[in-house]
């Protein structure tokens, strides 16, 4: 797996380049804990299920249904009960591809048994062609290590980089626009 601050950083920098107004901090922060979220299945160890299983690690959590479901049911929160002022189809799509970057950040790595990104409609574990991110270590020991370490380094040359990307693709457009309405 990546490490979390890899996919938490991913979806901090996607809301980040999306309109202030669509995406408030409330949404911004629901989109960073829904990027982070699918790792949550590794309790499934702690409870003898097996990693290959589709409850187990880089399973169903992991798959594009369980974002679509979970993204879907949040955004119709945020725009129902919040009455968020934003617009209701780019906040599910902010919540959607932070939630469904987990997934593809994880198959990009060197690691593991590949992601569910099909379940429950085909079980098959899937890992990219190009696999640039060390695995991560399960475990906050492991993780402060020299291995946790490379993994971070990594992670900056391929993730940071889209990150940054992402960030002054949005700052000269706003910029541009800024200039552009005066």
């Amino acid at each position: 797996m990546a490490s979390i601050f890899a996919h938490g950083f991913l979806a901090f920098s996607l809301g980040n380049s999306l309109e202030k107004e669509m995406i408030t901090s409330k949404v911004l922060w629901t989109g960073i804990f829904l990027s982070i979220i699918p790792d949550m299945d590794v309790i499934a160890f702690a409870f003898g299920i097996p990693y290959e299983s589709i409850w187990g690690h880089r399973g169903v959590s992991h798959s594009i249904l369980f974002a679509l479901i979970t993204s879907t049911l949040i955004s119709m929160y945020f725009i129902k009960s919040l009455k968020h002022s934003g617009s209701s189809s780019g906040i599910f799509i902010f919540l959607f591809l932070s939630m469904v970057s987990h997934g593809f950040l994880d198959a990009m790595t060197t690691g593991g048994l590949g992601v569910g990104f099909f379940i429950p409609f085909d079980t098959d574990r899937y890992f990219f062609n190009y696999r640039p991110i060390l695995v991560s270590p399960i475990g906050i020991d492991s993780f402060l290590s020299s291995w946790g370490l490379a993994v971070i380094l990594s992670e900056i040359k391929t993730v940071g980089l889209v990150c940054v990307l992402l960030l002054l693709s949005a700052f000269v457009r706003k910029r541009f626009i800024t200039k552009q309405n005066q």
